[in-house]
């Protein structure tokens, strides 16, 4: 079984997933993303490629340069943001 995400950021959602499958009795022989932007820090116990890494700075919110200039910040991505 591949598991492959579309944009991978910290793996959360493919680590999960590999999980799933294995309670499931699959065998996750790899993962892959069409965009890595983790940077390296996403790793997992299987083979992982990406077919394009992007590096995205982040920010604390004291130091973000968004905040400063009074630009809203909006959270992307498919998780709700729980306050």
């Amino acid at each position: 079984m591949l598991v492959i995400e579309d944009v991978l950021t910290t793996g959360g959602s493919t680590r999960e997933t590999i999980q799933v499958a294995k309670a499931a009795g699959g065998l996750v022989v790899a993962a892959a993303a069409i965009v890595d932007r983790s940077g390296g820090a996403a790793p997992f116990d299987v083979p992982f490629e990406a077919l394009l890494e992007v590096d995205l700075p982040t920010y604390e919110a004291d130091a973000c340069p968004l905040c400063a200039r009074g630009e809203p910040v909006a959270k992307p991505g498919s998780r709700p943001v729980v306050a």
